[in-house]
């Protein structure tokens, strides 16, 4: 009886060896830092970002010029003036805003342009993990730059350099 116990919690134990699951993982930021691209891509989006930036640091100092003059000259002017000063102030803190949301916003124009840049080399990256996975049989690819806590990673498993090369970059 010993026997067959323990030869079936061999045969458990075989056949729970034969299907585990393989897993890896990768570092997106390695990957990223090593493709032109990509590095190319975050210059013009960085160079984009400043000039927007500057455009808007030039209207709200505009801005906070126009309303200082109105508080200095506010005493000499007639309500109708002072009402007239402030609209044209209000208007063009509006204006600002929408400016700011036009560029920086969720649906802005640097967004548009990270993702007409950007999303065709997170796509491939995608691609060339998918397609190494599916060779090497493996159940889940993990980043480990991408906020998942990984305590520890064997090097053996990191899949991040068959990446680089699958995409034609190492």
């Amino acid at each position: 009886m010993k026997k067959v116990v323990l030869t079936f919690a061999v045969i458990l134990i075989v056949a729970g060896i034969s299907f585990a699951q393989k897993y890896a993982f990768i570092d997106s930021e390695y990957i990223l830092e090593n493709i032109p691209a990509f590095t190319a891509a975050q210059e013009q989006l960085d160079q984009l970002s400043s000039q927007y930036q500057k455009e808007l640091e030039s209207m709200h100092a505009e801005i906070e010029q126009m309303y200082q003059d109105y508080q200095a000259e506010s005493v000499l002017l007639s309500e109708d003036m002072k009402r007239k000063r402030e609209d044209v102030i209000i208007t063009k803190e509006k204006d600002y805003k929408q400016l700011q949301a036009k560029y920086f916003g969720p649906n802005g124009d640097l967004f548009k342009k990270r993702q007409g840049l950007v999303k065709p080399i997170q796509d491939d990256i995608f691609n060339a993990v998918q397609e190494i996975a599916n060779e090497g049989s493996y159940a889940t690819v993990f980043d480990k730059a991408g906020g998942t806590t990984l305590f520890y990673t064997n090097p053996r498993y990191d899949l991040s350099d068959q990446v680089l090369q699958k995409l034609g970059y190492k």
